[in-house]
């Protein structure tokens, strides 16, 4: 007798042998965490059905979870804007970390982060992390620019994107020189420099041709030549190449801001033995190096690396991480929040 699962994956239906009446885990994460290259293994190997929804913003989830939705997922990968307040919510439970054998593989610099502890329990383990650098077609800047301010040049008149997300107000921060000297100043920004923040992004916006929200929609946007340069993820650079797109990336000389993914499991799951199973699926070197060659994020367990070939290695700065992330400033909890997605609300709607 031959069973099926059905794989829901993007709105996309998979067909894989699999078990009758075995349960779906729901995922509500990033683009590129649920590839059938990795999952469809974990489908396989748990008689199990997989259902993968994407979100476009930390906001999005947080949204999602709060307005009724957490019974829906099982499974989230929130960033570490969002991934303390998620904990300090109740939206996801506490991790067990017997049933995680893994976990103590992870990079201990990522674990000893607060982001996801509240009162001595652990509610996400860490993921995948990277930086959210400037991306660029290579034949349309010969000498790759430098600057994040090359996205105020008046040349590039309708030719830019930036994303709808609190990270392109964290930019414009930069831009001003309101990391200096204490980086984390970006996530605690007063009302003057907030203020500051939203003029400088309106001077921006005779230069932005469209605010993406999802990874493909920035990759088409360039693949169309609709854009010459944004701020994307490693995800999009990863797949331009693929494509054969010139596409180029720098992190500019004023640095950047990055995030630490976690996984968690919500706190509505109805499959917590299977979440706690696809946590340590997701966090084993093989899978995070197979994460790894779909998205070009870094792995947070080290030892993926001896699974990726030299210039994987390189092209992640795995060598030399403790020097490549001092050119990253990794999102923190914003704890006035509702007032800058005021100030970016404000400027997406100005003429």
């Amino acid at each position: 007798m031959k069973f099926w699962l059905l794989f829901v994956l993007s709105g996309v239906l998979f067909t894989t042998a699999c078990g009758r009446k075995t349960p779906t885990l729901s995922l509500l994460v990033w683009e590129g965490y649920a590839d059938p290259s990795f999952v469809n293994a974990f489908a396989e190997e748990n008689h199990c059905r997989v259902s993968a929804s994407y979100m476009g913003s930390s906001d999005e989830l947080v949204a999602k979870l709060r307005g009724g939705s957490a019974g829906n997922y099982d499974v989230i990968s929130p960033s570490s804007d969002v991934a303390t307040v998620i904990s300090e919510t109740g939206l996801a439970t506490p991790l067990d970390l017997s049933k995680l054998p893994t976990y103590g593989q992870l990079s201990p610099k990522l674990r000893a982060m607060p982001l996801v502890r509240v009162k001595g329990k652990v509610f996400g383990v860490p993921f995948m992390w990277g930086p959210n650098p400037l991306l660029y077609d290579s034949k349309s800047f010969p000498v790759g620019p430098e600057s994040w301010a090359v996205l105020w040049d008046p040349k590039l008149r309708n030719r830019i994107s930036v994303w709808d997300d609190l990270s392109t107000v964290y930019m414009a921060a930069q831009v001003l020189g309101y990391d200096k000297p204490d980086p984390s100043h970006l996530y605690n920004l007063s009302d003057q420099e907030l203020d500051a923040v939203k003029s400088k992004l309106l001077a921006l916006k005779p230069n932005i041709r469209k605010i993406w929200s999802t990874g493909g929609e920035l990759t088409n946007l360039f693949e169309n030549h609709e854009i010459v340069a944004a701020m994307g993820w490693p995800l999009m650079t990863n797949q331009l190449h693929q494509a054969g797109f010139p596409i180029g990336e720098v992190i500019p000389k004023e640095n950047t801001t990055g995030w630490i993914d976690h996984l968690m499991i919500t706190a509505g799951s109805a499959n917590s033995e299977l979440a706690y199973r696809f946590l340590e699926y997701m966090i084993e070197a093989q899978t995070q190096k197979k994460v790894s060659d779909v998205t070009s994020y870094a792995p947070a367990n080290p030892q993926a690396s001896r699974f990726l070939s030299p210039e994987q290695r390189k092209n992640l700065h795995l060598d030399n991480v403790d020097e490549y992330q001092e050119h990253i400033y990794f999102w923190q909890n914003v704890p006035r929040r509702t007032k800058y997605n005021e100030i970016w609300n404000e400027v997406k709607a100005a003429q």
